[in-house]
C-alpha cells in the first residue's frame, strides 16, 4: 500500500488484520482474541479485541466495580468485576411470606387461617358470631379480632336498649308526657 516495511516487521491493518513482512511479501491474518472474561466490553475505537476493563450486561456497559440490579431483578444484585458479572439473589425461606420487606423480593404463598373449624383466605374479614360486634381478619396465618367500640350514650341506664343482632345499646325515646 505504498509503505515500505522492514523484513520481519509486524503491524495491524484496519479490519483487525495482523500483518508481517516475510521474504518481500506481506502476509496478513485476522487477529485472534483471547478474552478471559464472561461479559467483556466491545473493543475500544481503533482496537480489535474486547476488553475486560468493565462489563457489558443486557446491552448496558458497566464500569469495573459497578453494583446494579438486572432489569428482571426481583431483588437480585449484581457486580461487575474484571469483565465478569456475578449476581446474588436474596435467601428466601420456603413456603409462607416472611417480613413484608422480604415479601417484595421473595415469591411466597400467604398463609390461610383455620379458625373455629373454618378456613379463611389471607386478608379475609369476617364477623365472629355473625353479628357486627367483632371484626376478624386473617393475616399471616393468624386471626386477629377486634371489638366494635360503642358510642357513649347520653341517657340514663333505664332508657337504654339492646336490639337483636346489635352490639351497642341505643337510647330509647322517653315516654311522651301525659297531659
Amino acid at each position: 500500500r505504498g509503505i515500505s516495511r522492514e523484513p520481519g516487521s509486524r503491524w495491524t491493518e484496519p479490519g483487525c488484520q495482523s500483518c508481517t513482512c516475510q521474504g518481500g511479501q506481506v502476509l496478513c491474518d485476522t487477529v485472534s482474541c483471547s478474552v478471559p472474561c464472561s461479559h467483556p466490553l466491545p473493543a475500544p475505537a481503533g482496537g480489535c479485541c474486547p476488553t475486560c476493563t468493565g462489563c457489558l450486561h443486557e446491552g448496558v456497559a458497566r464500569a469495573e466495580g459497578d453494583v446494579f440490579s438486572p432489569s428482571d431483578g426481583n431483588c437480585t444484585v449484581c457486580v461487575c468485576l474484571a469483565g465478569n458479572v456475578s449476581c446474588l439473589s436474596p435467601e428466601c425461606p420456603p413456603g409462607s411470606c416472611p417480613s413484608p420487606s422480604l415479601a417484595d423480593c421473595c415469591s411466597c404463598t400467604p398463609e390461610k387461617c383455620n379458625f373455629r373449624g373454618r378456613t379463611y383466605a389471607p386478608g379475609a374479614r369476617f364477623s365472629l358470631d355473625g353479628d357486627d360486634c367483632t371484626t376478624c381478619v386473617c393475616q399471616g396465618g393468624e386471626v386477629e379480632c377486634s371489638f366494635t367500640p360503642c358510642p357513649v350514650l347520653d341517657c340514663p341506664q333505664h332508657q337504654r336498649q339492646l336490639g337483636p343482632g346489635q352490639c351497642c345499646s341505643t337510647c330509647r325515646d322517653p315516654p311522651a308526657p301525659a297531659g
